[in-house]
């Protein structure tokens, strides 16, 4: 079928396509190739550095920084999403005593690299070992600014002409903010939302330069034993990798959710008199 966009490719247009895929599929595999024999040739694949991950104990070790990697990101998002949307709809304030202290909180925390945040935090702290606090909160402070931004243009997206209607209604604004603009403004919002989700959880990976217990921490227990630092980054890689799809495919189902729209199918009785024609 023809396409308003490009041109449909003719013979020698497909058949450039077909040697450029083959060339790709061939440089992919050489480059997996090269890795792998790079691996062999320096001993990465020697059964005493990957043992460590089939090992009971170190399993049992491994999936409870998997627990604590998983409990700081979920604390994290359900606390940065209250902190974006109370900020963000705080910066559409009318009121300057609101509206200014939440712009400056947020340009604030999205200018602190989150790494000198959660070292800054962790001071606080007075220098306490194994604790998720000072993680958690520098990953709510700085993905909660972000979401905070999101929140704004999420809202200011929303039809003008909507909100005007409702205020002709007689609507206050709290009213119009709740039942015209939030709802809209969260289906528009839904993609960035995922992203700083998944952010969040990979910046969790973090919590190794305050010693909080997570995946990252139980790798460095482990490469520092056994010094198998490859291995444990390409694990706790693919870790990272299957949590951060998990996360996505739930983001994903709860956009559905949000901006399908659904049909009811309706039974039309034929005996209805006002189906008759006039």
């Amino acid at each position: 079928m023809s396409s308003v966009l490009f041109d449909v490719p003719g013979p020698k247009a497909r058949r450039r396509h077909r040697i450029l895929t083959v060339l790709t599929v061939l440089g992919i595999v050489a480059v997996v190739a090269a890795v792998i024999w790079r691996f062999w040739t320096t001993g990465q694949f020697d059964p005493d550095l990957w043992e460590v991950f089939v090992t009971p104990d170190y399993m049992v070790f491994i999936a409870e920084g998997l627990y604590y990697t998983l409990l700081a990101a979920v604390l994290a998002i359900i606390g940065a999403l209250a902190f974006g949307m109370l900020f963000g709809i705080g910066k559409l304030s009318d009121h300057a005593w609101i509206r200014w202290p939440c712009w400056l909180i947020v340009e604030f925390f999205r200018a602190v690299p989150l790494y000198i945040l959660i070292t800054y935090l962790w001071a606080l702290y007075r220098f306490q070992i194994e604790i998720l606090a000072p993680l958690v909160i520098g990953l709510i402070l700085y993905n909660g600014s972000v979401l905070a931004e999101t929140v704004r243009a999420g809202i200011n997206a929303v039809p003008r002409g909507q909100v005007e209607a409702a205020y002709a209604l007689g609507m206050r604004k709290n009213a119009v903010m709740r039942i015209v603009q939030l709802p809209q403004a969260i289906k528009i919002m839904t993609p960035a939302i995922i992203s700083q989700c998944i952010v969040a959880m990979k910046d969790t990976s973090l919590g190794y330069i305050v010693v909080a217990p997570g995946l990252t921490y139980a790798g460095r227990q482990i490469w520092r034993e056994f010094e198998n630092h490859l291995q444990v980054a390409l694990v706790l890689g693919v870790i990272y990798i299957l949590a951060n799809s998990c996360l996505e495919l739930l983001g994903r189902f709860a956009q559905r959710r949000l901006t399908e729209s659904r049909t009811v199918d309706m039974a039309i009785d034929p005996a209805d008199p006002t189906l008759a024609p006039r």
